[in-house]
């Protein structure tokens, strides 16, 4: 087999600022082409799969023992170097033509074969960078950080790797993803209840600790919201909601992050007033300190402005 030209890094330069190929794992994998706006969907799931792998460790030499194990469930045929060169060819056939600078999307080495985004781009790359960039400005930003944070949720189209996390290769990267897009949710949440905007949280939290039972965080986040809300039975009730989850699953108790939340609703804690309102709290007791001030000075001014003729007459 013959290994297929690599860019020149010149080249690769350029095109890496105006490339339009987007490949796409968060949802059914896709390539999207902005020239014409055209969607690119293998179409049989080993197509899919390969792509998926390839996508994954771009830039990194897949040897044909991994990549068979991927697309046969760890059970390859006896020809499968023959059968996943096959699926290569088809891949390649099937991919945007990638510019006119010698670039080929996949490179064949002598023990596997190789994807090179070039100047191509991710869905994974900007949703790991607009969480990143969301998820700092939390507690500084909040409402630049609710955002980034939801715009990084927007990209996803269904679950990471759809039709494709049956292989190794792909089920770790669809877990990875996954976990990321839940902190990413935790952050946006936060994100939201630090602006005051607990009543829209409300609904979506309870989805999430439905479908995330032995989540803790969501648990944490929808106390905070309820309790906002002057719904502290509730806050209380889902504490107990999430102890009993956490019982029956697992044997344990919740940890102390809940365990301190619940303390801090039944002790009214003022760490749990959203923060605009402990804002307001701070003026207004500077303001009655103010004038309360200014009622004294007046006061004096008036018991000396009426002792003054007293004290002449005297």
């Amino acid at each position: 087999m013959s290994v297929l030209a690599t860019p020149r890094p010149e080249a690769a330069r350029s095109a890496a600022a105006h490339s339009p190929v987007e490949f796409r794992l968060l949802g059914p994998v896709m390539v999207h082409d902005a020239t014409g706006g055209a969607d690119i969907v293998p179409a049989g799931s080993k197509q899919r799969a390969l792509l998926a792998a390839f996508v994954t460790h771009a830039g990194v030499l897949l040897d044909v023992d991994r990549l068979a194990a991927e697309l046969w469930d760890g059970a390859p045929p006896g020809n499968a170097a023959n059968a996943l060169q096959a699926h290569v060819a088809r891949l390649r056939r099937l991919l945007p033509a990638p510019g006119d600078y010698g670039h080929a999307w996949i490179s064949t080495l002598p023990t596997g074969y190789l994807l090179d985004l070039g100047g191509a781009s991710t869905d994974v790359q900007r949703f790991t960078r607009r969480s990143a960039e969301g998820r700092a400005a939390v507690a500084t930003d909040p409402a630049r950080a609710a955002k980034l944070l939801h715009g990084a949720l927007e990209l996803w189209r269904g679950p990471a790797l759809q039709d494709c996390r049956r292989g190794p290769v792909c089920a770790a990267e669809a877990d990875r993803l996954d976990e990321m897009r839940l902190t990413t949710l935790e952050a946006l949440h936060e994100a939201r209840l630090r602006c005051e905007r607990h009543g829209e949280c409300i609904g979506d939290l309870e989805r999430l600790t439905a479908d995330h039972p032995l989540r803790e965080r969501f648990y944490d986040l929808l106390m905070v919201a309820l309790y906002r809300s002057g719904r502290q039975a509730e806050a209380i009730g889902v504490y107990e909601r999430a102890r009993r989850r956490l019982v029956a699953a697992l044997g344990i108790e919740p940890g102390p992050a809940l365990r301190g939340r619940l303390e801090s609703v039944l002790t009214h804690s003022p760490g749990l007033v959203a923060p605009g309102v402990l804002d307001e709290l701070d003026r207004l007791r500077r303001r009655v300190d103010e004038l309360g001030r200014q009622q004294l000075e007046l006061t004096r001014r008036l018991n000396a402005a009426t002792a003054g003729p007293q004290a002449v007459a005297r």
